[in-house]
């Protein structure tokens, strides 16, 4: 596995990036529609797509969490340096301050919180103690 040590969120901040620099798409644009069985119509834009797919890494990422050793800590800090590059940008950067990058670095923050969480619980039950004080 390559990608152990590469964190995944980068990947839709770049493509929001990508996006916001180089394409002339406004996050608002329709990508496609579909209608419901209730008659009401579901409207995907461009947003909801990279939200998604953040969605995804995240899940991915937060799974990754899980492994013990030293790559997972080489990730938890690469994932801890993504979150704040993308709150430097947030705060710094006039087309990174969107809705959907908030929610991007979100998800940055919440990998972060949730792979430091995981490998502390992991931490407390790989210490046991037996009864004759003996580790």
């Amino acid at each position: 596995m390559f990608l152990i040590g590469f964190p995944l969120l980068l990947i839709p901040l770049a493509i929001y990036n990508i996006i916001a620099f180089m394409m002339p798409v406004e996050w608002s644009t329709q990508v496609a529609n579909i209608a419901m069985m209730s008659g009401g119509l579901w409207i995907i834009t461009v947003s909801d797509i990279l939200l998604a797919v953040g969605l995804v890494f995240l899940f991915l990422e937060i799974f990754k969490a899980t492994r013990h050793g030293t790559r997972a800590i080489v990730d938890h800090l690469l994932s801890t340096l993504i979150f704040i590059g993308a709150l430097v940008e947030f705060l710094l950067v006039d087309k990174a301050a969107t809705s959907t990058f908030a929610l991007l670095m979100f998800m940055c923050l919440v990998d972060v919180a949730a792979g430091f969480s995981v490998s502390i619980r992991t931490a407390q039950r790989d210490y046991t103690v037996s009864r004759d004080g003996d580790l």
